[in-house]
């Protein structure tokens, strides 16, 4: 039963974060019901100005900033940490991914502020994490996915290596922080006392490597590219038809044995290279190329269906266009729409989680440049003057 009540119904985040990993974990609290004040430098986080963007509006920076409202503050300047002050009395969470240190230099960092906010949760993301010999080098997803080992087993074997096609240690970083963020609330519940998180893009590259991990912790031999295949299953991968690709996983020996069937070679599941997983990933080239001799021979209409009827694993290699018209992905309700001032209507990326009592919102488009920052200044206490003064040293940057 949906109760009409968001789940984090009444928790406050600060979320001064910019680009992509800080903006998505704090999005995602956003959604669950939570007001998301984003704290903006002056000038704006500079995704605002991304390819595309119309002015200081982006469909990027839109894409990891709906329904939160904004403000700008110099928290270079006494005022604008002064404001920033005001503002944690009402918090219950802060995020921020500058370089570490940064926080500290502004006298806004954990130690800081939580001997006076013993219930703050806060969660910092960076480039390394805040301690180690890399701590102070500037954090960047696709130098993450490098250093983390993501890139040694991303493309096909032999080829110059390649990222993964999305941003994957920024998002990972900002869902590792999220899942942390709500342990913590949880565990606020129980003590009253708040906590420091400290994550990063590195640490999350290394955490989801969990099959490559595996198997070089069990043989200390570092796993090497294998293009769409698995490391753990054979057939599990990309396969040519007549007319392009689909995917198949036939990745037991229950499902190995229909696929036989399906091509027309029953015998192939008794066959001493294919009769078990650990043999046909041992043997894994010579038999997807046994595979492809007949796949190859028609459409993939023809395959889909084929294996669909047989229960078996399968389907198309979308592009975006195709996945966003797909009627399942449709019916999940994971394109959404939203307006803006200066875009016009966009779409959007629904909630990929459902919820039965406490169901994930998307509220509202990413705010204006500054949109907000007198409203929330005054909600939170500041006087007229006190305003004045952060929007001065605001107006005062080049």
């Amino acid at each position: 039963m949906n109760t009409g009540r968001a789940a984090l119904e009444g928790i406050r985040v600060l979320d001064v974060t910019q680009v992509m990993a800080g903006p998505f974990c704090a999005m995602q609290l956003c959604d669950m019901g939570a007001e998301v004040i984003k704290v903006e430098p002056p000038g704006g986080d500079s995704t605002r100005r991304m390819a595309g963007a119309s002015g200081t509006d982006s469909a990027g920076f839109n894409a990891v900033n709906r329904g939160k409202r904004g403000i700008v503050l110099d928290l270079k300047a006494p005022h604008g940490q002064s404001a920033f002050r005001r503002l944690l009395d009402r918090a219950d969470v802060v995020i921020e991914n500058y370089r570490p240190g940064v926080m500290a230099g502004f006298g806004l960092d954990y130690a800081a502020v939580s001997r006076e906010h013993p219930a703050l949760i806060y969660a910092s993301i960076s480039g390394y994490g805040q301690t180690g010999p890399d701590a102070s080098k500037g954090g960047f997803d696709l130098i993450a996915q490098g250093a983390s080992g993501l890139m040694s087993v991303t493309g096909e074997p032999g080829r110059p290596p390649v990222k993964v096609g999305v941003p994957l240690t920024d998002l990972g970083a900002g869902l590792f922080a999220l899942s942390a963020i709500l342990a913590a609330l949880y565990h606020r519940t129980r003590t009253g006392r708040g906590q420091y998180i400290d994550t990063s893009l590195l640490e999350a590259g290394v955490a989801l490597s969990v099959w490559e991990s595996a198997e070089y912790f069990a043989e200390r031999v570092a796993p090497e590219p294998l293009g769409s295949a698995h490391r753990m299953f054979a057939p599990y991968q990309a396969i040519r038809c007549a007319d392009g690709y689909i995917t198949l996983g036939a990745a037991n020996d229950r499902l190995f044995s229909r696929l036989c069937e399906v091509l027309g070679h029953a015998e192939w599941a008794a066959h001493p290279d294919y009769i078990d997983n650990t043999r046909r990933v041992r043997n894994r080239a010579a038999l997807i190329h046994s595979i492809e001799s007949i796949t190859a021979t028609r459409a993939r209409r023809h395959w889909l269906a084929e294996l669909d009827a047989a229960g078996i694993p399968c389907g198309p290699i979308n592009d975006y266009a195709e996945a966003f018209a797909d009627p399942q992905i449709r019916a999940r309700e994971m394109v959404v729409q939203v307006d803006h001032p200066t875009l016009g209507r966009l779409h959007a990326l629904g909630s990929p989680v459902k919820m039965s009592e406490t169901p994930a919102v998307v509220q509202r488009r990413a705010p204006l440049l500054g949109e907000h920052t007198e409203e929330v200044l005054r909600e939170a206490g500041c006087s007229d003057g006190e305003i004045a003064a952060a929007l001065a040293s605001v107006d005062r940057q080049p």
